[in-house]
């Protein structure tokens, strides 16, 4: 039985696109092509609905919980701060605070929440030494665990964060990757030095998308409920991982979410759960740890399955994701690091989330169709692709 426990939260805001498209003048400073390219007043709305209801009330209750014992591993992508310095600056405070906790762990991102991995694994283990050393600038906390985009994970991205030199990672423990393993343990690939802490996906979506669904038959969950599956899951350590929108967000205040977070602590501690930072549970059981086989093949923790099929499961994405690697090489080749901040931008797997949707029903559809924003779905899905392919070819052809 687990006595264990790792939570892990991911805060995350995307620069979206501006829908419908604008020209781009070819040949003109990447200051001037910038705000025709990303939508920063509809950024700013959805930064200040989601601090308002979320970031706010959660960073304040987080601080509460970790100051009576909880332990939090909290991903932190370098380019959510410019977002906080901007425009809620008295929230930026309280996230300082928050991550300067002695029971915080700061887990290294993907700087920018893209696809880098997947398209330049050597700018990838670059923005990953990148996200080490800026966090370590901003926060003065250097992270020595890392999570990648969407928790991707695979053979060859799981040997670029070991030469990016972290100690630990995570990947979602979903069936097709565990076999006949439990998520509940330590592991490695291939005798590697890079511990992977594998998220409990049932459990962990328990709390990050089943919580205020009347249907789910473990509604209403309570924490007391909660601790208990914790306790009785079977080895060393359950790893849950949520993104930190889930508190107000996802499921909104009048779901009874941040009260079932306040009395978590004590129902862990009724069953004798003990909370464990990411690093903590890395060295506690080091010497548990067993061999996970990895594949070419990434696993996510997004979707049904856990797999890249979901960003990529449609002519939509696939178009996107392709212009994501013309627009990518073509910044390169014009050797203006502007340029390439734009294309890694564009890069942001959200770009390909919200698109999921398309040609698509079901719980995976529902999910996607949430994140796009309702300014765009007015477009209607063949304007909406239509008008996001544009943007990209639009800046490939204004630096080409």
């Amino acid at each position: 039985m687990a006595e264990h426990l790792v939570i892990y939260a991911l805060i995350h805001q995307p620069r979206r696109v501006r829908l419908p498209a604008q020209p781009l003048p070819r040949g003109a400073p990447m200051a001037e092509l910038e705000p025709l390219i990303f939508d920063d007043d509809l950024n700013h709305f959805y930064f200040d609905k989601v601090t308002r209801w979320c970031y706010a009330p959660a960073i304040r209750l987080w601080r509460e919980l970790l100051d009576g014992g909880l332990r939090l591993g909290f991903g932190v992508p370098l380019s959510v701060i410019p977002q906080f310095e901007a425009w809620a600056p008295e929230v930026l405070a309280d996230l300082r605070a928050l991550v300067g906790h002695d029971h915080c762990e700061l887990v290294a991102v993907e700087p920018d929440h893209a696809v880098s991995m997947l398209l330049d694994l050597d700018r990838f283990i670059a923005e990953m030494k990148r996200a080490r050393t800026g966090l370590a600038k901003y926060f003065g906390k250097r992270p020595t665990t890392a999570d990648t985009t969407e928790m991707l994970m695979s053979s060859d991205i799981y040997r670029a964060l070991q030469e990016a030199g972290y100690r630990a990672g995570f990947i979602d423990g979903r069936p097709w990757v565990m076999g006949w393993r439990s998520p509940t343990y330590l592991y490695n690939f291939d005798g590697g030095d890079l511990s992977l802490l594998t998220r409990h996906f049932d459990l962990s979506d328990d709390v990050g998308y089943r919580f205020s669904n009347w249907h789910w038959s473990g509604w209403p969950l309570t924490a007391r409920t909660y601790a208990e599956w914790i306790r009785a899951a079977p080895g060393d350590v359950a790893v849950v991982a949520w993104d930190f929108e889930t508190f107000g967000e996802h499921h909104i205040v009048d779901t009874g979410v941040f009260e079932f977070l306040r009395w978590l602590p004590d129902e862990l501690a009724r069953c004798g759960v003990a909370a464990l930072t990411p690093a903590q549970a890395t060295r506690k059981f080091a010497r548990r740890k067993y061999d996970l086989p990895l594949t070419p093949f990434p696993a996510t923790w997004a979707g049904i399955h856990g797999s890249l099929e979901f960003f990529l499961g449609n002519r939509a994405q696939r178009a996107i994701f392709r212009l994501m690697a013309v627009a990518y090489f073509a910044a390169r080749r014009t050797r203006d690091p502007a340029a390439v901040d734009i294309a890694a931008w564009l890069m942001q797997s959200d770009n390909l989330h919200w698109l999921q949707w398309v040609g698509h029903t079901g719980a995976e559809a529902d999910v996607s169709a949430y994140f796009t924003p309702r300014e765009w779905l007015r477009l209607g899905a063949d304007r909406l692709v239509w008008e996001h392919q544009r943007v990209y070819v639009n800046f490939i052809e204004a630096i080409g």
